[in-house]
C-alpha cells in the first residue's frame, strides 16, 4: 500500500494509514462495518483528545531524515485495543491488525511488525512525570504506564487489581 501523502496536513512525516471513508473491494467502508457504539470508537475518541507531545510520548514530531516511522497516536490506540480484548503478545497484535477489521478501522489500516508493538509497549511502560495529575491517575488505573511513587510490584491503584495480559 503507497503511503497517502499529507492527508489533511495531519501526521506529515510518518507512516500514513488509509483513508477510513475510502471505497473498496470488500469492505466497501471500513466505517460501514464499526459499529456506532464499538469500543475501539472510545479507544480512537481518547486517544485522539490526548495530547502526546505534553504526556511526553516520543516521535510526535517526524524526523527529518531516514524512514518515516509510525506516529505514537495509532500505535497508542492499538495498545490499548490489546489491553481491553487481552491480546497479550505483540504477534498476535501485529496479527489482528492484519486481519481484524475493528483494529484495521482503529489504526487506519497500518500492521506494525511485532518488534515495533513490542518496542513501542516497552517504551509506553516508562514513567511519564510531565503527566498531567487527572491523566496520570487514568493511565495507571488502566495500567498504561507505571506509578513512580510506588514500586512495580505493588498494585498500581486502589482500584481492583486488572489482571494485565502481558
Amino acid at each position: 500500500m503507497i503511503p497517502l501523502l499529507n492527508r489533511g496536513g495531519m501526521m506529515k512525516g510518518f507512516v500514513q494509514g488509509a483513508d477510513r471513508q475510502q471505497t473498496t473491494l470488500l469492505p466497501e467502508c471500513l466505517d460501514d462495518w464499526v459499529d456506532e457504539s464499538n469500543s475501539v470508537r472510545a479507544v480512537d475518541v481518547f486517544v485522539d483528545a490526548l495530547e502526546l507531545r505534553e504526556l511526553g510520548f516520543d516521535g510526535v514530531t517526524p524526523a527529518a531524515t531516514g524512514r518515516p516511522g509510525y506516529h505514537p497516536s495509532p500505535m497508542l490506540k492499538l495498545y490499548i485495543y490489546g489491553y481491553l480484548n487481552r491480546v497479550q503478545s505483540s504477534r498476535r497484535l501485529e496479527r489482528e491488525a492484519g486481519r481484524n477489521l475493528e483494529v484495521m478501522w482503529l489504526t487506519g489500516r497500518l500492521v506494525p511488525d511485532h518488534k515495533t508493538i513490542a518496542d513501542f509497549r516497552k517504551d509506553i511502560e516508562a514513567d511519564h512525570p510531565q503527566m498531567p495529575a487527572r491523566d496520570r491517575a487514568a493511565a495507571i488505573h488502566l495500567q498504561i504506564i507505571s506509578s513512580s511513587s510506588r514500586p512495580r510490584h505493588r498494585r498500581l491503584s486502589p482500584w481492583p487489581a486488572l489482571v494485565r495480559p502481558w
